[in-house]
């Protein structure tokens, strides 16, 4: 996947030296006529028409009166420049006069059966038939007037979907609140960079372009606002290539209805539940591994930085083994009894999940556990030898104690994986 940085529109300049010009179309006035005629009403497609749109213009609306007339205006400049048949398709759920605004305009309003800013989007792209599906909030922010520069760097690229990046380019004063710009878009690039090897500067743009086939492709679920991070996540277990442009990100029009907290919290619990190798897998080798070490040196009676580690140290290693231990035993199960975005492939968990039997886990956590309580029956049998009286806890004793509870827990974990797995 690539970024491409600071391209020139038609007339030499930068996307962030793009204004919005003062005597382009202007919002949507409440009650004002839209019939008059524009150049891209004779490319705008009908529903029912038999004719295959080239390009699928999809704007989910929730009461956008203020700013839908300002984005259809631009989008069918777009249309027009182009001069290639098009539709443009309102998923809309508004109580307000956006839908009629939209037909008035020549849109295809559709109303999902479903609430959800992801689901507005697969119905309407279900509906689409457009061989490049065109994605934009009705609120003003995106420029749909760059729809064709857009176009012309996903075919030049060759690439599967094109991406603005709004951090890559310029934001107006007062379009996206600093906690967003500085922080929140930034931390969730960076998690879906790092989980799924995205690759892009703003993950969390709303203004991109797909090819039709790169859409089927996918398999999206989601009806939230993490559907604009299940697009990437996908993209990038599938290794689909986007590129990215510079946009301005203007003010919106009309009431905000993004909530900053529980819609980030959506995105990120979104991305690790499908991404098990980074929730489960990876800590709990991390701890398991660490406690090892510790109980391990603890007892060699090895002198670290000068300490000397004790029970005290071996309890703790025992604590983090055993922790470890279930958590990732965690990612075993997810990776059997779902069906994430980003598979594990970690050796010890893609090893669990090809070569295991309920007879072959159960056998090993038995082994494991007999070995624990040898020893712990030593201790029993001198605890009677010695008329019930206190025995001295030893490190021995607690390495004991840590495999029988390992023991414990790979055996009915096994039988509960073989469970799953049926």
């Amino acid at each position: 996947m690539s970024s491409d940085s600071e391209p020139s529109t038609q007339d030499g300049r930068t996307a962030t030296d793009h204004p919005r010009p003062d005597s382009g179309p202007q919002p949507h006035v409440p009650g004002q006529s839209t019939t008059a005629s524009h150049p891209a009403d004779e490319l705008l497609l009908e529903a029912d028409s038999n004719a295959t749109p080239h390009l699928s213009v999809v704007l989910p609306t929730l009461n956008e009166e203020a700013g839908v007339g300002e984005c259809l205006e631009r989008a069918k400049n777009a249309i027009a420049e182009l001069g290639v048949p098009a539709e443009i398709i309102l998923s809309d759920s508004s109580t307000d006069r956006t839908p009629e605004i939209g037909r008035e305009m020549g849109a295809i309003v559709v109303e999902p059966d479903r609430k959800g800013y992801g689901y507005a989007y697969r119905y309407a792209f279900d509906r689409a038939r457009g061989d490049y599906l065109v994605m934009g909030d009705a609120d003003t922010t995106y420029d749909f007037e760059q729809i064709p520069r857009l176009l012309d760097y996903l075919r030049e690229a060759d690439a599967d979907m094109v991406m603005g990046s709004r951090l890559d380019g310029k934001i107006s004063p007062g379009a996206m609140p600093a906690l967003h710009q500085y922080v929140g878009n930034p931390l969730l690039t960076t998690f879906l960079n790092v989980f799924y090897g995205a690759g892009v500067s703003d993950a969390h743009s709303g203004f991109r372009i797909i090819r039709r086939e790169a859409y089927e492709s996918m398999t999206l679920t989601s009806t939230g606002m993490e559907f604009a991070s299940e697009m990437i996540m996908e993209a990038g277990a599938q290794d689909l290539d986007i590129v990215e442009v510079p946009i301005v990100y203007h003010e919106r029009e009309g009431e905000e209805t993004l909530e900053s907290f529980s819609d980030g919290w959506r995105h990120v619990r979104f991305m690790l539940v499908n991404a098990p190798g980074y929730l489960f897998s990876v800590p709990g080798l991390v701890l398991s591994g660490l406690g090892l070490a510790v109980m391990g040196v603890a007892a060699s009676g090895v002198s670290v930085g000068g300490v000397n580690p004790g029970l005290h140290s071996m309890i703790a290693g025992s604590l983090l083994t055993i922790v470890g231990y279930q958590i990732g035993t965690l990612g075993i199960f997810a990776a059997v009894s779902s069906d994430p975005i980003q598979q594990l492939e970690d050796p010890i968990t893609t090893w669990a999940t090809d070569s295991f039997s309920l007879e072959h886990g159960a056998t090993a956590g038995v082994l494991v556990f007999t070995a624990g309580g040898g020893y712990a029956g030593l201790l029993v049998s001198q605890w009677l030898s010695s008329g019930v009286g206190s025995v001295a806890f030893t490190m021995e004793a607690l390495v004991a104690f840590t495999a029988i509870v390992i023991g414990i827990q790979t055996v009915f974990s096994s039988f509960y994986l073989s469970a799953v797995s049926d």
